[in-house]
């Protein structure tokens, strides 16, 4: 694989087939504090929102408190399923596999979350996903972008690199800023 082509679906099946939890979002006090500050950082509530890579839905538990209609999209099928057992109490989720962004629900939506994926992509695909993001956010609608720092040699981009993109981007503007030791969240909004 090169490091410039998008993570493939079988990457990440083959991952949660080794373990359901590949990065301990359910167990560990590093996720809690950061999906904690995540939700401090939002609005107090969105009529539609789309997160884009749930995997196995401990954050989009979370996020469904803030709003009425979430989509919530994952490559992998495995992940999926465990994020629907999470989430079966929640009636205004909604889960469907789709690799983002070739699979766009070309909607709009009031928040955007896009949390520890974006470095997945390659620069096409990277290209192509902040174009679909500006198109299904609305106007005044927020972005959620979380990504771990620390440089990890499957991924295409670091997660500094995939924030300080968007920030440059000009259809978006920032809100807050907040940059811990392994991971930053930046919440902007459409212009």
């Amino acid at each position: 694989m090169s490091a410039k082509e998008t993570l493939s679906r079988d990457y990440f099946e083959t991952l949660y087939r080794s373990t359901e939890d590949p990065w301990d979002f359910a167990t560990s006090e590093y996720e809690a504090e950061k999906y904690a500050r995540s939700i401090a950082a939002l609005g107090p509530t969105y009529a539609t929102a789309f997160e884009i890579g749930c995997s196995i839905g401990v954050f989009t538990e979370r996020l469904a408190t803030r709003c009425s209609d979430l989509l919530a999209v994952d490559i992998s099928e495995r992940a999926l399923e465990r994020a629907r057992e999470r989430c079966a109490a929640l009636p205004q989720v909604r889960f469907a596999r789709a690799a983002f962004p070739h699979d766009d629900p070309a909607a709009r939506f009031d928040l955007i979350a896009c949390c520890e994926v974006a470095y997945y992509w390659s620069d096409a695909d990277f290209a192509l996903a902040r174009d679909r993001i500006a198109a299904d956010l609305a106007k005044g609608g927020d972005l959620l972008l979380v990504h771990w720092l620390p440089e990890v040699r499957d991924y295409v981009r670091s997660g500094d690199a995939v924030h300080e993109a968007f920030l440059a981007d000009d259809r978006f503007a920032s809100v807050h800023a907040y940059r811990a030791e392994r991971y930053r969240l930046d919440l902007l909004r459409r212009t």
